[in-house]
This record gives C-alpha cells, sequence and structure tokens, in this order.
C-alpha cells in the first residue's frame, strides 16, 4: 500500500474528512469529528488505527508488523506498519474496523445517516 491508496480508500468512506490537526505532516482521517486513522505523510511507515482491545492484543501477537499505538492510547489504537508481514487485505480490513467502532460511538441520527449511505453505496 502506498500513500495515496491509503488516502483514497479513507476518505472514500461516507461522512470522511480529512486534516492535518496536528502539524504539516501528520494526516488525520476522522468520521463524524471523531479520529479513525492517522499518519505520517512524509514517510508512510505506519498507520494509526482504532481497534477492539481484545482484537488488538490478538494481532499484536500475530503480527510483527502490529504495536501498541504511537502516541495513542495503547488499549484502543494499533500502528501498523505499511511494510510489513501484515497482508493487504489485513490492511483493508483493520481500516474498516476503525471506521466502524468510531461510526458504533457516534450519536443515533448521525450514526443512522451513516449507516444508510453505507447501505445504498456498498
Amino acid at each position: 500500500m502506498n500513500i495515496e491508496v491509503y488516502r483514497e480508500y479513507c476518505i472514500s468512506k461516507s461522512h470522511v474528512t480529512e486534516s492535518f490537526p496536528f502539524d504539516d505532516k501528520v494526516l488525520v482521517f476522522k468520521v463524524g469529528g471523531k479520529m479513525f486513522a492517522l499518519s505520517n505523510v512524509e514517510d508512510f511507515k505506519q498507520v494509526n488505527l482504532k481497534c477492539d482491545p481484545e482484537r488488538a492484543i490478538e494481532l499484536r501477537e500475530s503480527y510483527a508488523g502490529i504495536h501498541p499505538g504511537y502516541h495513542m492510547s495503547k488499549k484502543h489504537w494499533n500502528s501498523v506498519e505499511v511494510k510489513s508481514d501484515v497482508p493487504l487485505s489485513l490492511f483493508y480490513e483493520l481500516i474498516d474496523h476503525s471506521y466502524d467502532l468510531i461510526v458504533k460511538g457516534l450519536p443515533a441520527a448521525l450514526r443512522k445517516e451513516i449507516q444508510d449511505k453505507n447501505k445504498s453505496n456498498p
């Protein structure tokens, strides 16, 4: 995966915005105003993704390229190395998982709007 493919995949999801809220290097993707993915655009070595805590531990034990989230809550975030033993299909799945976790925590009306849009645009 490269930065362009990663960006296109994230931004294609319903209600996603992108910004540089911290500095001019860290690109952040949000849904409903909440972060679900972020990475350094200068070197694009890893992506931070939200993850269910139990699954996060399992993934870290299974893949050398998955670590506790860099500068994030170690319980709820993983850093996934771009060039590692993590299969591309799993990388996409983890982006989806992070997005879905954030959507689940949004207010009901916004969550329904996003889910309805996702159903109409699979």
